[in-house]
C-alpha cells in the first residue's frame, strides 16, 4: 500500500511495524502512547542502554501522522502522545502545517529533528534526548516546551514566533559547530521565556530577541571556555523582568517562575564567561541577586545604554573582568557594597540613576570609593550625577562630601601652580564646600595679628587729626580686602612689623578670594 492510500478512512498501512502500529492507533484515539520498560535505568533516554526494534518508529510515520494522518476515532482529537519510544532517522517537518498536539516524553531520537518554518499550535518535547533541533522561523500558536531534554548539538529558534511560552527549564544544551548551544536572534516569545536551571555549554544567543513578559534563568549554569561570550543578547527586549537568580532545588515545578522563599535549598544563577545585554529595555526590572559571574579578564558583563526602571545589582563579586554600565539609564539601583568589582574593572561613563536603594551598609565612604573604582582617569560626570541624587533624596550633607571628592581628585590632574592653589582652597573653605572653615581661619589670623601688634610701635602719619589706636582694628583693616576701617593709612609700621602687615594683607586676600570662589560654586550649584 503507498503511503497515503486509505487512512482517510482510518485504514492501517500494511508497511507499518508492530510498534509504529500502535501509535498509529494511540493517534487516533488521542491516548498516550507508552513503550517503557519499567526499569528507570534502561527506560531513561539519555542512559546508554539500547532500545530494540519493540520500541522504535521511523521519523517518517512520524512525519506522516502528523502532516496527513488519519482521522480520529469518533469522539476523539487525534494527537501524538509517545513516552519512552525512538524516533528512528530525521523527523523532518519543515515548511509543514501540523495541526494535532504533540507531546513526546522520555523519548530517543536517532538524530536530529527539522522544524523550519513549520507551523504548529502547541509542542511539548519532554526530558527527550536530542542530536539537535533545528527551527528557525518555526511558528506556534501556543507553547513550545523542551524542560529537561538534552540537546548534543544545540537548538537553533533563529526569528521564531512563539505564540505563548517557551520553556527550557532543566535543559541541558551543548554547542553546535559554530560554538552556540541556543541561537534564539530575532526570536519572538508571546509570554514567558522560562529557562530556569538550564545548563548551556557554549554561547546563548539571544540577540534583537522579544519576550512578552519575563525572561527567567533562575538557577541556570552558562559556560562557554571556546569564546568571549556565554550570554549574547544585545537589543534583547523584555516588557518584564529579567532575572538571574536563584531557583528552588528539589522541585523546581512548584517554585517555578517565583523567587524562592526563606531557607529553602536553592541553585544560584552561574556565568563562566561574558555576558552582553548592549542596548537592552526591560520593562520592569534586571535582577542579578545572589548571581555569580566567573570571568576572564578581557571578559565582561557589559550592559551598555541598557533601560530599565530598576537594576538589581546584588550578584557576588566579579573578582575578574569588568562591570560596564555606561550609558545605561535606570531609575533605582539596588546594590550592595561587596557586589561591585575592584578598582579599575567598572566603567560607568554617562550612567544615569535617579534613586540609589543600597541593601546592607553602604557609607558614604565606600560610595566614593565606588565611584573612584570607576573613573581610572579623572571625569566629573559620576561624581556630579551621585551628588544629584543625594541631593534630590535630602541628603546634603553628603552631597557636598561628593562634590568636595571630586575637587580633590581633580587637582591631581592639575600643574603644580594650580595643585598649590587648590590645597590652599581646601584647607581654608573646603573648595566653599564648608564656609564656615573661613571664618574660622579669619577669627584665628585676627585674634593672633591683633595681640602681635599690640605690642609695635606705631607713630601716627600726621601728628594731628588721628584716632585712638586700636590694635585689633588695625589688624582687621588690614585682614579685609576693599574694605577701609580707617585705620591702615593713619599708622606707620617699621622694621619687621612692616614685613608682618603685608603677610596679613596677602593672607586676607587669599582668604577673601577663595570664599568667593566658595560663593561662586554654592551660587551655581543652587
Amino acid at each position: 500500500m503507498t503511503e497515503g492510500a486509505g487512512i482517510r478512512g482510518g485504514d492501517l498501512p500494511d508497511e507499518l511495524t508492530a510498534a509504529e502500529a500502535g501509535m498509529w492507533q494511540a493517534f487516533r484515539n488521542g491516548s498516550v502512547y507508552d513503550l517503557r520498560d519499567g526499569d528507570i535505568a534502561v527506560d531513561d533516554p539519555h542512559g546508554g542502554h539500547p532500545w530494540g526494534p519493540e520500541r522504535s518508529v521511523r521519523a517518517r510515520i512520524v512525519a506522516w501522522l502528523l502532516l496527513d494522518g488519519p482521522p480520529a476515532l469518533q469522539g476523539r482529537v487525534a494527537s501524538l502522545k509517545l513516552t519512552g519510544v525512538q524516533i528512528s532517522d530525521v523527523l523532518d517537518l519543515a515548511g509543514g502545517t501540523v495541526v494535532p498536539y504533540v507531546e513526546l516524553k522520555g523519548c530517543r531520537f536517532e538524530k536530529e529533528i527539522l522544524l523550519p518554518e513549520a507551523r504548529f499550535t502547541t509542542v511539548r518535547l519532554v526530558d527527550c534526548s536530542v542530536p539537535r533541533l533545528e527551527a528557525a522561523r518555526v511558528h506556534t500558536e501556543g507553547d513550545l516546551h523542551l524542560p529537561r531534554c538534552r540537546f548534543h548539538n544545540g537548538v537553533r529558534l533563529t526569528d521564531a514566533h512563539i505564540g505563548t511560552d517557551l520553556m527550557l527549564n532543566q535543559a541541558v544544551v551543548y554547542r553546535d559547530r559554530r560554538g552556540r548551544s541556543i541561537t534564539g536572534d530575532g526570536m519572538t516569545v508571546g509570554q514567558d521565556l522560562q529557562a530556569e536551571m538550564l545548563e548551556s555549554h557554549g554561547e546563548l544567543s539571544l540577540r534583537g530577541a522579544t519576550v512578552g513578559v519575563s525572561l527567567s534563568l533562575r538557577g541556570s549554569s552558562l559556560s562557554n571556555p571556546y569564546t568571549r561570550l556565554a550570554l549574547n543578547a544585545p537589543q534583547l527586549t523584555v516588557n518584564r523582568t529579567l532575572y538571574m537568580t536563584p531557583a528552588a532545588v528539589g522541585a523546581p515545578w512548584l517554585t517555578s517562575g517565583t523567587t524562592p522563599a526563606r531557607g529553602t535549598l536553592v541553585q544560584r544563577f552561574e556565568c563562566r564567561g561574558g555576558i552582553r545585554l548592549d542596548d537592552g529595555r526591560f520593562g520592569d526590572a534586571v535582577d542579578f541577586e545572589r548571581a555569580r559571574f566567573i570571568f576572564d579578564d578581557d571578559q565582561e558583563l557589559s550592559l551598555l545604554r541598557v533601560q530599565t526602571p530598576e537594576l538589581r545589582f546584588l550578584g557576588e563579586r566579579p573578582e575578574r573582568g569588568k562591570v560596564v554600565l555606561s550609558g545605561a539609564r535606570i531609575v533605582n539601583l539596588v546594590d550592595r557594597a561587596d557586589s561591585w568589582p575592584p578598582p579599575g574593572n567598572l566603567h560607568m561613563g554617562g550612567f544615569s540613576y535617579e534613586n540609589l536603594v543600597p541593601q546592607g551598609a553602604f557609607p558614604l565612604t565606600r560610595r566614593l570609593e565606588w565611584v573612584a573604582a570607576a573613573t581610572a582617569e579623572y571625569s566629573p560626570e559620576p561624581y556630579e550625577r551621585l551628588a544629584t541624587v543625594l541631593r534630590d533624596s535630602g541628603e546634603d550633607e553628603d552631597a557636598r562630601e561628593v562634590l568636595l571628592a571630586k575637587q580633590r581628585r581633580r587637582r591631581e590632574t592639575l600643574p603644580l601652580a594650580a595643585k598649590l592653589w587648590g590645597y590652599a582652597q581646601d584647607w581654608t573653605v573646603a573648595y566653599g564646600y564648608r564656609p564656615g572653615r573661613a571664618a574660622l581661619w579669619m577669627a584665628l589670623l585676627w585674634a593672633a595679628t591683633s595681640i602681635a601688634f599690640s605690642h609695635a610701635s606705631h607713630p601716627p602719619v600726621d601728628d594731628g587729626g588721628h584716632p585712638p589706636w586700636n590694635a585689633a582694628l588695625f589688624a582687621l583693616d588690614l585682614l579685609l580686602p576693599v574694605v577701609d576701617l580707617g585705620q591702615v593709612g593713619v599708622w606707620q609700621l617699621r622694621g619687621g612689623w612692616q614685613w608682618l602687615a603685608a603677610v596679613v594683607i596677602l593672607l586676607g586676600w587669599i582668604l577673601a578670594t577663595t570664599v568667593a570662589a566658595g560663593a561662586t560654586r554654592l551660587l551655581r550649584r543652587s
